[in-house]
């Protein structure tokens, strides 16, 4: 790990501007991916701004009907919340598949959102990775890809993202505020939040530099059953194959709306509003039709060939079991 300076910030307005006033600065709350990427030297921030004691660790409903939730309440609080349980139970089921109870307690919702991937070639620095070094090449690209993207890549990068949590966050909607090193906020929908590879893959999400998340606010949930469904190699603190999460609104085997969203497909969470709007008729014709337009355009890589098929089962299981209630 190389040197670095520390502060730590009085104020939300103070961390903004502390981070945006030096060029390699990282804001630092839970660590739990930060301090991996430092050790590894794949991250190297010359400074480090604290903002843990800001108070920003709170979920508060909204006049709307929804929850504001601030940056730092950790997973573990959040996946307890009786209010998120309630109303949001495809979130709090997406944070309990993420991760081990002693991660869940240290990482935090504006964390969460901000986590790097997992790929393998990027987390080895003898390997040349467009993500650490851009313009140096992608060596998952003939490389193996069990894990990586057959949706929204690019012949830059073929990663996935990793967030659980993210992928319920995309299918609920949800919108990012945030303040800059300026004092101005703004309010980021989570579609747009994440971004694709393109040719520049490190460029992950639609955050300036210095731009500080300081809460993920949720709607009211839309009618329908909740559901979150997770495929991986083990049964436990693996990241997805493929997951999705899910809002189903039918009875008898029949789907009147539905809305979806899936994790380990693409670079983002991958959600097409044209799919769940095909996603109407009984279960089966449902999944089927809202596949189709889902996974158009999808690419296997050899490896990960198998996540195409493997989507539409997922796909079809949720529908299918979402529908009986």
């Amino acid at each position: 790990m190389k040197a670095f300076s520390y502060e730590r910030a009085t104020s939300v307005e103070a961390a903004a501007k502390a981070v945006a006033a030096h060029p390699h600065a990282k804001f630092i709350a839970g660590g739990t991916n930060l301090l991996d990427l430092m050790k590894l030297q794949i991250e190297a921030p010359t400074h480090l701004v604290d903002v843990n004691r800001l108070g920003l660790d709170r979920a508060e409903d909204t006049p709307e009907g929804g929850l504001r939730i601030g940056t730092l309440v950790r997973n573990a609080d959040l996946a307890a919340d009786a209010r998120v349980r309630a109303k949001y139970p495809v979130l709090s089921r997406s944070l309990l598949a993420g991760a081990s109870a002693q991660l869940r307690n240290k990482a935090t919702t504006g964390g969460n959102l901000l986590q790097r991937t997992r790929c393998y070639y990027f987390y080895d620095p003898s390997k040349p990775c467009n993500k650490r070094t851009p313009g140096s090449g992608c060596s998952a690209i003939g490389g193996f890809t069990r894990n990586h993207a057959v949706l929204g890549a690019s012949e830059h990068c073929i990663a996935t993202h990793p967030s659980d949590m993210a992928v319920a966050m995309r299918v609920l909607d949800a919108q990012v505020e945030t303040v800059n090193g300026a004092g101005q906020r703004r309010v980021i929908p989570i579609a747009d939040f994440h971004q694709l590879p393109g040719d520049t893959p490190h460029v992950e999400t639609a955050l300036a530099h210095g731009e500080c998340i300081t809460a993920v606010v949720l709607p009211s949930p839309p009618p329908g059953r909740q559901v979150y469904r997770k495929v991986r190699d083990r049964a436990s603190y693996a990241f997805a194959l493929v997951s999705v999460a899910a809002i189903v609104d039918g009875a008898g085997g029949s789907v009147r709306s539905a809305r979806f969203a899936f994790g380990g497909l693409a670079h983002k969470p991958w959600r097409i509003e044209d799919a769940d709007r095909a996603a109407t008729g009984a279960a089966a014709d449902a999944a089927q039709a809202a596949a189709d337009r889902l996974l158009q355009g999808a690419k296997g890589q050899g490896d990960n060939d198998f996540k195409i098929p493997l989507a539409r089962r997922v796909l079809a299981g949720v529908l299918a079991e979402a529908s009986q209630s």
